[in-house]
């Protein structure tokens, strides 16, 4: 595991904190009370391959309505992270509803009033966070990026410390052919775009869904598109495109590669739910601790391997010897899977 600074903030999350009622076709039962949200898969997603101290790392919120369980509270403590919780006994917690049906259809929709972060939620060291993951529309972007850098004195002038590195998971309703322009207005504020493979299409109003699989090659060619109209303040930013049991494809001005998912066999997989916040958590720390955007996104999709293995969170386990998620190590998994790459042949 690659050292990291444990005495800050290496990964913050503008992902939401959600219950979940998750609700299945007959007859396996709906499951109710679940972890969920975008901010809770991606911040396991970094904690996975930051085990205490360094799981002071890992920078998210949690808003606690009046409704909150008590055992969900003790789960998130358990963890160890930089986690600021909320209280606001004043309203309910953000919940939410997941239908799953045939051929990977998945309905959402909230069940209370939603409680969205902005840049006014981050306090002391998580505001000097070195990578933030921003899921929201391509506006909502440009404006997260400048307050928080105006907040740190990096507006328009760099200030003392390094400018973080922005993530951005474009939120799937506004991946479309009328938000393109702002589409590209925000990577230019961004180091890392990372939609999923029907995101991308449907900016363009394209389909790039084969049978059985993604269109490869269209998915190189538009991601080839985004990276010539320029990523980042200097144009040198990556794109990568989630592509779920196809794993993804990473793209910058020198790397050009598909990396496979982890689990080769569906029966691996429980629920899909979170395996993509998962993954950019992982890949976030992955690319703060490594440096370079392709061992960012093999540390993304062993994170994302664990996010898809059960209902809900992978189960932690300590010991005096370490940690377990899922019964595993993730050191272990993670060396295993690079011997994998190591013969893998581009699709």
């Amino acid at each position: 595991m690659a050292e990291g600074d444990t005495d800050g903030v290496d990964f913050f999350t503008m992902g939401m904190f959600i219950i979940d009622e998750i609700e299945f076709p007959p007859p396996k039962p709906a499951a109710k009370d679940i972890l969920g949200g975008a901010g809770t898969y991606s911040a396991v997603g970094a904690r996975m391959f930051s085990p205490p101290p360094q799981s002071q790392s890992v920078g998210w919120v949690v808003d606690c309505g009046s409704d909150f369980p008590s055992e969900l509270r003790e789960t998130i403590v358990q963890w160890d992270t930089a986690c600021l919780m909320r209280e606001t006994p004043h309203r309910l917690t953000t919940r939410g509803w997941n239908g799953y049906g045939e051929n990977d259809f998945r309905a959402f929709r909230y069940t209370t009033p939603k409680l969205r972060l902005d840049h006014t939620c981050l306090e002391g060291k998580l505001l000097w966070s070195k990578s933030f993951h921003l899921i929201c529309s391509p506006i909502r972007c440009v404006d997260l990026v400048k307050n928080i850098l105006i907040m740190r004195g990096q507006w328009p002038e760099p200030g003392k410390k390094p400018r973080p590195l922005f993530i951005w998971e474009p939120v799937p309703d506004l991946c479309t052919r009328e938000e393109l322009e702002n589409c590209k207005v925000a990577l230019k504020h961004v180091d890392v775009v990372s939609p999923n493979h029907s995101e991308l299409g449907a900016f363009h109003a394209k389909t790039v869904d084969r049978e059985g699989h993604v269109d490869y090659g269209a998915i190189e060619d538009l991601a080839k598109q985004w990276i010539q109209w320029g990523i980042g303040p200097d144009g040198d930013g990556a794109v990568v495109v989630r592509s779920g049991k196809d794993g993804c494809y990473i793209r910058d001005q020198g790397v050009s590669k598909w990396i496979p998912a982890v689990h080769e066999s569906a029966e691996k997989v429980v629920d899909p739910t979170g395996g993509g916040n998962g993954f950019l958590g992982g890949f976030a720390v992955g690319f703060v601790r490594c440096g370079n955007v392709e061992d960012a996104a093999v540390w993304g999709s062993i994170a994302a391997s664990f996010a898809i293995e059960q209902i809900g969170m992978p189960t932690l386990i300590r010991t005096s010897d370490g940690e377990t998620w899922n019964g595993e190590r993730v050191e272990q998994r993670l060396a295993d899977f690079r011997k994998r790459l190591d013969k893998y042949v581009q699709p």
